[in-house]
């Protein structure tokens, strides 16, 4: 009964509130939201949902970078949002066993299934064993340059030629992740969907991904009976993960069945490793089809989106810094190119020829660091915790990890940190500055690192060093580049381009 009257209370409270917030037209002194009776601090995060990102920032650079958000108290919802370096390296690596990704986050992304990113425990220390051999195969860095060098030749510079010859304005950040998608399917299923060619044809699976991650975002943000209704009435964003998971379900089965029954049991083969080594620990091969399925997706999503995402803001960065493209385009005429006498002077190059890229490689370094992929992660503590801040976290208390806010804190990365520096990633001996993932955390932290963080600069160089050599990008006028509100930071209207052939 005290429930009841208190969500009465709550629908009476939150449309005063509301108005008035929203009327008043004094600027706030402060970034930190109000907390009402009754509604918390969620008049606040209404308001300020269309650039949620950007708004957990302003909180957190206003109070130290670990703040306490409060919701109305029948949701069930109070987050902890932190950026803090020492709570990252605490929550990541020293106290790892305590947050594992637990039964909330799995809810919220149940779509990946038993993927390596909703895995724990002996799930999750098969999926790493699984995936870190194919990635230290002795062959597989060949594979990789072979299917990197043929879809930039097949697809990339086709298209990209295609439009420079018509001066058409274009969305770069489409074609970056048509090629990423083409490039994980391939490696993952050793299948090319050729959604990246002069046609530019609509693959359902290719673009599912897009409305996926802007609702993922919204089950963070949204109380867990709201957003399940919303899946229930199939209304909204949950409509939009409802079609998106039923697009990447008639991609992905078929091909696990056709691998199924024309079986490749080659060091090369990932679906065949993961197929053999989930089998061997379950004894049985029942739930293997279902397994698999999510193991793909989890890859793919990280294939897809997390280069692609990089790739869009550092071609928006280097377009807007000529400075940088200057330099960049110095280096790869000094460390890549072959000399006027030995003929054309672009060359394919290999994964030893990328590690010269020094400024190319700070340069993408500082795109993750201002845009990380992943702007924020959702931990729970088994146990009671006390945080490095001085926080105490209760038990299965919802900690909101923010990547994003933490490369734009003056505390960490001086007063230039909005600034686009690659020279900041560039030791005194002219090598490649490292720093601690719970600073820089762009490829997660601890145990949880992204496994295929040295496949991804690969790729990246690989593709950013032919665009830049090859064309001039533009930005087209007016066109406006900002974050979108989902798990993944994409360019929220894509990223509008024209391109010149440059003289080479």
């Amino acid at each position: 009964m005290a429930a009841i009257s208190e969500i009465f209370l709550f629908i009476i409270v939150l449309p005063i509130i509301l108005l008035y917030v929203w009327r008043t037209k004094t600027p706030a002194k402060t970034s930190l939201p109000t907390n009402w009776p009754l509604v918390g601090m969620l008049p606040a995060i209404l308001q300020n949902c269309h650039r949620i990102q950007s708004y957990f920032t302003e909180i957190l650079t206003e109070s130290g970078g670990t703040f306490q958000l409060k919701f109305p108290r029948v949701f069930n919802m109070d987050m902890l949002l932190t950026c803090h370096p020492a709570n990252i390296h605490h929550i990541f690596s020293r106290n790892f066993l305590n947050y594992p990704k637990g039964p909330e986050f799995r809810k919220v992304f149940e779509i990946l299934g038993d993927g390596i990113f909703n895995a724990d425990f002996e799930l999750w220390e098969l999926h790493r064993r699984t995936t870190l051999s194919f990635l230290n195969h002795a062959e597989f860095y060949g594979l990789l340059e072979t299917s990197v060098w043929e879809k930039v030749e097949t697809g990339l510079l086709p298209v990209l030629d295609e439009f420079s010859e018509n001066r058409a304005s274009f969305d770069l950040q489409d074609v970056f992740q048509r090629f990423a998608f083409d490039s994980i399917c391939r490696l993952v299923l050793d299948h090319d969907p050729r959604s990246l060619c002069r046609d530019l044809p609509y693959v359902a699976s290719e673009k599912a991904f897009n409305g996926t991650t802007q609702a993922l975002l919204y089950r963070h943000l949204l109380p867990e009976s709201i957003w399940k209704l919303q899946r229930w009435l199939r209304i909204g964003e949950e409509r939009k993960l409802s079609q998106a998971w039923e697009a990447f379900d008639e991609f992905i089965y078929p091909i696990i069945d056709f691998n199924e029954k024309n079986p490749k049991n080659d060091h090369n083969n990932l679906l065949a490793s993961f197929r053999k080594a989930y089998e061997e620990k379950n004894g049985s091969s029942s739930s293997t089809r279902d397994f698999l399925r999510d193991t793909v997706l989890s890859l793919m999503f990280a294939g897809r989106d997390t280069t692609s995402t990089c790739l869009t803001w550092f071609f928006w960065l280097v377009a807007t810094n000529p400075k940088a493209e200057i330099e960049i385009l110095d280096e790869i005429e000094a460390k890549l190119m072959r000399q006027k006498d030995e003929g054309e002077k672009w060359r394919l190059f290999n994964v030893e020829d990328s590690h010269k890229l020094v400024y190319l490689h700070g340069a993408l370094c500082e795109s993750l660091r201002l845009f990380p992929p992943v702007a924020l992660e959702h931990k729970a503590p088994i146990q009671p915790d006390n945080l490095p801040s001085g926080d105490y976290v209760k038990s299965n208390a919802k900690v909101i990890v923010c990547f994003y806010s933490t490369g734009r804190m003056e505390s960490v990365w001086g007063k230039d940190c909005l600034e686009f520096k690659p020279e900041r990633w560039i030791s005194a001996n002219g090598g490649i500055k490292h720093e601690p993932s719970y600073k820089f955390p762009a490829f997660n932290a601890g145990p949880r690192t992204c496994l295929g963080k040295p496949m991804a600069f690969v790729q990246m160089k690989m593709l950013a060093a032919t665009i830049v050599y090859h064309y001039k990008i533009e930005l087209v006028e007016g066109h406006v580049v900002a974050p979108r509100d989902s798990v993944i930071l994409q360019a929220k209207n894509g990223l509008k381009v024209t391109l010149s052939k440059r003289n080479v």
